[in-house]
């Protein structure tokens, strides 16, 4: 399998969450990798250690999201990181803006839409341009429902790649 480094910045370029994956394949929703429990996953340059348990993740082509798929017994199904449009720099790189905005459905619970605040706060901090912020908004209205009501790729489309890397 080829490596993939998965690579989250913020809206200043700052480095955010950042490590290596593997790609696994694409299909109608996308592109996507998957990470083991022995994957290094930092925040900047600083190693947090590894995955709760083996996940997935989803680059659709056009979307202002990214998505986790965990495996169980993680209490997170879900979580969808709103984002700029991935960007693929070469075959062995993808990069996104991290927009602040998740959206969660945790295995026994309700969807969530998480971390407004930070989402405001960094409006202004970052001077997010107007259709940064109705793209970001626009893509969390969208998620809620899709992640709710199970939509693919939030049904049950992720299963066979989550049995990749599980």
């Amino acid at each position: 399998m080829e490596r993939v480094r998965v690579v989250y910045r913020k809206y200043d370029g700052s480095l955010h969450w950042n490590y290596e994956t593997d790609r696994l394949g694409e299909d109608e929703h996308g592109i996507w990798v998957g990470a083991g429990r022995s994957t290094r996953v930092f925040k900047g340059t600083t190693l947090k250690g590894g995955p709760e348990s083996p996940h997935v993740l989803l680059f659709p082509r056009q979307a202002w999201w990214t998505a986790c798929f965990n495996a169980a017994p993680h209490r997170t199904e879900i979580y969808c990181d709103i984002t700029t449009v991935a960007h693929w720099p070469s075959a062995t790189e993808v990069t996104a803006i991290d927009l602040d905005l998740d959206v969660r459905r945790r295995r026994d619970g309700p969807v969530e839409l998480l971390d407004e605040d930070e989402f405001a706060a960094h409006q202004v901090r970052y001077s997010y341009p107007a259709d940064v912020v109705l793209a970001a908004q626009s893509s969390a209205d969208w998620l809620m429902g899709a992640v709710e009501q199970r939509v693919e790729p939030f049904g049950s489309a992720y299963h066979e790649w989550l049995r990749l890397v599980s």
